[in-house]
This record gives C-alpha cells, structure tokens and sequence, in this order.
C-alpha cells in the first residue's frame, strides 16, 4: 500500500523529467515543496493532462464520492480499479501523477512497526500513478484521488506485500495523456511499472508516525 511519502524537491526537480517547458502551464517555483511526511486527508500536488498540457493542483488525497458512507479511501489496487464500480470512471478520465522522493511502509519487528523509507537506488524522483475525480483544479474539498498500488515484487516483499505502482517518467507521462483509454492504461501500467531492482531501503525514525513531524531527518537511515 502506500500511506505515506515524501514529496521535499523542487517541482521543476520533478517536471524537468517529464516534458519540457511547452508542454506545461505551471508557473516556475524555485522554492523547494518541503514536505517530508505527506499524510492522508492533505492536499497534494498533483499533474495531470488538461488542453494536451501538464497542469499541477493541489489535491485532497483521499477519495469518497457521495453515496460512500465510510471513510475515505486513500489506494485503489491496480488489478480491479479499471474495471469496478467505483473507481473505473476515474481509471478512464482522472488518471493523474503523483511525484514524490519516496515511500514509507511499516513492517512489524517484535511487538513494534518499524518504519522504512523506499526511494529509487539512483537517487531519481518516482512518479506514483494516481487516480481521481476531475476536474482537479476546482480546488475544493470534494471527493479527491487515490494512488494506484500492485503487489510487491521481490524484495519489496520483505517491507509490506501492496506498493505504490511507480511508473517510468516515460510511461507517466503516457499514463497521464487524455487521448488514451482506459485498456491502453491499462497496458501502460503493466509494461511501464519499475520493479523492485530499481528501488532500495532504509529503516527510518518512528518519528514519521506523527504527521506533524515535517523535516529532512524523517527520510535519512536510523541505526535499528
């Protein structure tokens, strides 16, 4: 699954890896984003394709539609949200990127939950694919998207058995696109998703459990 990450660069530390300056309307922010501990129930920044162009929005991660009398779900599993009640809609025309450094999961160690910090062995951003209801830009606190998560893979499996489907900038960039439907996206996800070789961990400091703890410690190894 996927219930907290990081999301502390610049976003033109994001951007620059996805489409130049022609296929974005989002203003130059040099200023660093700074969120080391994004919770649930936030607003996040997230892109997605309007008029064939990258737009960036602050959304509420989270997502619970009108008739939906329980809490708000944060993941959908890439295996069934293309095609179940709930979420196909939003699989087929509110298909978004999430950037981000990295994850966080938790794996229980005795009686305690460990926390790990997951992040692409090179060092590069990682696109989370997302879905949600459009239109993103309205701004206000209605309904909001879902990361997409598949099974762990490998190692990965070690950490927590859900992960976030991490796509390739390449095939982010696809994923996003508004002429693609949702089997294409369905195809994009499946050929496009790095696998657990690309990705290393580090346990972290229990500190990340409370969300109002927001600072570069909260990602760097902790000695266990």
């Amino acid at each position: 699954m996927c219930g907290r990450f990081s999301q502390s660069m610049t976003r033109e530390d994001y951007l620059v890896l996805l489409a130049d300056e022609s296929e974005c309307d989002i203003p130059y922010d040099p200023e660093p984003i700074g969120r080391f501990n994004v919770a649930p129930g936030t607003k996040v920044l997230l892109l997605s394709e309007r008029d064939e162009q990258l737009h960036l929005d602050p959304v509420i991660w989270g997502y619970a539609p009108g008739w939906w009398d329980k809490p708000s779900l944060i993941n959908a599993r890439s295996e069934t949200a293309a095609t179940s009640r709930m979420f196909k809609p939003l699989w087929q025309h509110g298909r978004a990127v999430c950037f981000a450094d990295g994850w966080f999961e938790w794996k229980k160690v005795g009686d305690q939950k460990q926390p790990y910090f997951i992040h692409r062995a090179d060092g590069q951003p990682i696109f989370m694919a997302a879905i949600g209801s459009t239109p993103f830009e309205r701004g206000d606190e209605a309904e909001g998207f879902l990361i997409v998560t598949s099974a762990a893979d490998k190692g990965l499996v070690d950490i927590h058995d859900r992960r976030p489907l991490v796509l390739s900038p390449e095939a982010a960039r696809e994923w996003m696109r508004q002429d693609v439907g949702g089997k294409e996206a369905a195809e994009i996800a499946a050929d496009g998703v790095l696998l657990a070789e690309h990705f290393t961990w580090h346990p972290v400091s229990p500190a990340v459990g409370n969300p109002r703890n927001q600072n570069a410690d909260l990602i760097k190894p902790a000695n266990i």
